[in-house]
């Protein structure tokens, strides 16, 4: 199976499909010739993009992953620098 790009335009109008009409997901999603999860997706993107705080929890958990990655590293060259201390200090005899 190959990976399938749709356009945004015709994103769009799948979601506003499944919205306005009455219908089940799975049978508009055949209808299209998309699956039925992907559909699925593309509703709850649409939805999530449509509440004014998506943004912003976008934005947050960005720099929240950005944070923590910085952490480990961090917390890598702390480690390093401690090993070296360590053998340093056994290595000199004053």
């Amino acid at each position: 199976m190959g990976t399938y790009k749709y356009s945004a335009e015709f994103r769009a109008d799948a979601v506003a499909l499944a919205r306005s009409s009455g219908r089940p997901v799975s049978r508009i999603a055949a209808e299209l010739g998309v699956n039925h999860e992907t559909l699925r997706r593309w509703i709850k993107t649409a939805e999530n993009d449509e509440r004014p705080e998506a943004l912003a929890e976008s934005t947050r958990d960005a720099e929240i992953a950005a944070l923590r990655k910085q952490v480990r590293e961090l917390e890598m060259e702390r480690d390093i620098l401690r090993r070296a201390a360590k053998y340093l200090a056994g290595e000199t005899n004053w």
